[in-house]
């Protein structure tokens, strides 16, 4: 049986001062394969700081965090690069495509690091904007797309890489009630296929969305709870 993809033990990060800002108070998480999570609390209540500690972007100030069995905290900088970059995908709000640079291109750019060779990058670049319904757009640049399709360009960079965890932090925002429907639903035929996914919201009808539903208030992460409650 494969580990969980994200295990948390007692896991809290705390942001050095003067004064020391504790932004996530111990907590333990398991998540298992092909789960879609959402993630909800008001704003400052400490969703960036668990998508940060997740995305290893932090370092837990205490507890420990396993990522597909691997114990985070024992790994050096260089090492827990190398573990994001092979294992996490990242989606964000502001899709952060290169503007100058193709379709194909933008995804191109997560393999770049992994040290996959040229013309794989090409195929499998290729492979990732048709399983997100660009197949026809490889060759666009992100000014003559719509903002869901540079959203899509920016799923299919996160799958490049074929990880374990795909972070989404606040999808939707930047799209119209329309497009984001569109998007959220490409996110469930991805978790459909085995993706697992962890979206940070504060919108009810994308938090809905998830199968389990977690909600940060002043650094506690707790769960059930109910997704249209976000205060």
């Amino acid at each position: 049986m494969k580990p969980p993809v994200i295990e948390l033990h007692r896991a809290a990060l705390t942001y050095p001062g003067p004064p020391p800002v504790a932004a996530l108070l111990p907590c333990d998480l398991t998540v298992r394969q092909g789960e879609f999570l959402t993630v909800v609390g008001p704003s400052g209540s400490g969703k960036s700081s668990f998508l940060n500690l997740i995305g290893l972007l932090d370092v837990p100030s205490q507890g420990r965090y396993l990522l597909d069995g691997v114990d985070t905290g024992q790994l050096n900088d260089a090492d827990r690069s190398a573990l994001r970059g092979r294992h996490i995908g990242f989606v964000f709000q502001a899709f952060h495509v290169l503007p100058h640079r193709t379709a194909r291109e933008n995804v191109e750019t997560a393999l770049v690091y992994q040290r996959v060779p040229r013309r794989e990058r090409g195929e499998r670049a290729r492979t990732a904007l048709d399983a997100v319904g660009l197949g026809n757009r490889t060759e666009a640049l992100p000014t003559t797309l719509s903002g869901g399709e540079r959203q899509r360009v920016a799923i299919a960079r996160a799958l490049v890489g074929q990880p374990s965890l795909v972070l989404c932090d606040e999808p939707t925002g930047n799209l119209d009630t329309a497009t984001a429907a569109q998007v959220l639903d490409l996110l469930e035929e991805l978790n459909a296929g085995g993706v697992t996914l962890i979206v940070i919201t504060h919108d009810p009808a994308v938090s809905e969305r998830g199968t389990r539903v977690l909600r940060i208030r002043d650094g506690v992460l707790g769960e059930p709870a109910e997704p249209a409650v976000l205060s």
